[in-house]
């Protein structure tokens, strides 16, 4: 690895030597990307050279090629970055997982996303970029280096002293090189980094506070409780009786004997239909069953709001059973394309959004689904 850094880097070296040599011998300069007729140096050098024949596209397909290849190292390295930062408890834990083709696979939908992002802010013009690129470069290059000082500082011998030393003049310089980018380039967007940097940190500590708390409230060894133990009381938000209705009646009948079903209507006069259904579809087989009857409980909501109702109706029987859990069962129709999706189940992904951010730790959520076959 060391040889194979050392040619590189002698051949990075003896290409910059070529260029500063030819562009001033062809009378070479960089031109507006916003300009018509824009070429990159690459071009006009090649073109001054080898003319615009064959060889100047297929060097040019080269760089180009070559360029592809140098950004996949971005989409190798950021993706695992962010797993060890997942794993530091810094990103959400979704970093840390793999993809299933073996690839971190948040991490490179995060930067494709973030690299799209920049592209369409700065229009694709990448003089505009180059502050970010160079501050984010040197950024590397200083804390790499003062972090292998803080390392050899620890060790002992003639050896580590020497190493110091070079890490220390390699700190030094790319630190001096950071501050004069970010002093010449502020205005140009080098204090985007000074803003995103910081506030990346600040982040970073934030998720690392909050998965500690969580860690602090729910990783307490417990005994399992067995004392005590009743039946929860059931909840079943229904619109009309139907196929979907019947099989999460049946799934808390399974449950629990208090059993009840809300019904939230903006008419006073349309509940007639559901009552007599009820009645008749629920009360009366239940009865000559000899099981417990579901009640129907029908709330009058003359602003036409749904969630609020419903939300009120549960607080009450929290209240009113303050020993027992309250079981919320959704009746959800399952659709055989994700399209459909936006056709049902509408106010019961947001039922169950709100239940979880307002309900107490004895509310229970559940969701029964009814398969629709597909025709």
């Amino acid at each position: 690895a060391q040889w194979t850094l050392t040619i590189i880097v002698g051949i990075l070296g003896a290409f910059l030597l070529a260029i500063g040599y030819l562009c001033p011998a062809y009378h070479i300069q960089a031109m507006d990307e916003q300009q018509p007729g824009y070429q990159t140096i690459f071009s006009q050098l090649v073109g001054a050279v080898a003319g615009r024949g064959l060889f100047y596209y297929l060097a040019i397909a080269s760089i180009f090629i070559v360029l592809t290849c140098s950004a996949q190292t971005s989409f190798v390295g950021f993706p695992r970055v962010c797993r060890q930062l997942a794993e530091d408890g810094l990103l959400p834990s979704v970093f840390a997982n793999r993809g299933r083709r073996l690839v971190f696979s948040g991490g490179i939908v995060v930067l494709a996303m973030l690299a799209g992002a920049l592209l369409i802010v700065f229009s694709g013009i990448t003089d505009k970029l180059i502050p970010l690129f160079a501050i984010g470069a040197f950024s590397a290059f200083a804390f790499s280096q003062i972090g292998m000082v803080a390392y050899w500082r620890r060790k002992r011998g003639k050896s580590a002293r020497e190493k110091l030393i070079f890490n220390a003049l390699g700190a030094t310089c790319t630190s001096v090189a950071l501050v004069i980018i970010v002093v010449a380039k502020f205005v140009q967007g080098a204090w985007i980094t000074l803003i995103v940097g910081p506030g990346l940190v600040w982040l970073f500590w934030k998720i690392r506070g909050h998965y500690q708390s969580i860690a602090r409230e729910v990783d307490q060894p417990v005994k399992l409780q067995t004392g005590k133990l009743r039946p929860p009381v059931v909840i079943i938000p229904i619109d009309t009786w139907n196929r979907v209705t019947e099989r999460a009646l049946r799934f808390g009948l399974e449950m629990s004997d208090d059993i009840t079903a809300l019904h939230v209507s903006s008419e006073e006069n349309d509940n007639k239909g559901l009552r007599e259904k009820w009645a008749e579809k629920v009360e009366k087989p239940a009865r000559a069953a000899k099981s417990a009857v579901p009640r129907l409980e029908i709330i009058h909501s003359p602003y036409r709001q749904i969630y609020e109702p419903i939300l009120k109706f549960v607080r009450k029987r929290e209240k009113e059973n303050p020993d027992r859990l309250i079981a919320v069962v959704i009746p959800e129709l399952v659709e055989p394309h994700w399209y459909e999706y936006l056709l049902h189940n509408i106010h019961g992904a947001g039922l169950r959004a709100l239940l979880f951010l307002q309900g107490d730790r004895r509310t229970i959520v559940i969701t029964t689904p009814w398969y629709l076959r597909e025709t």
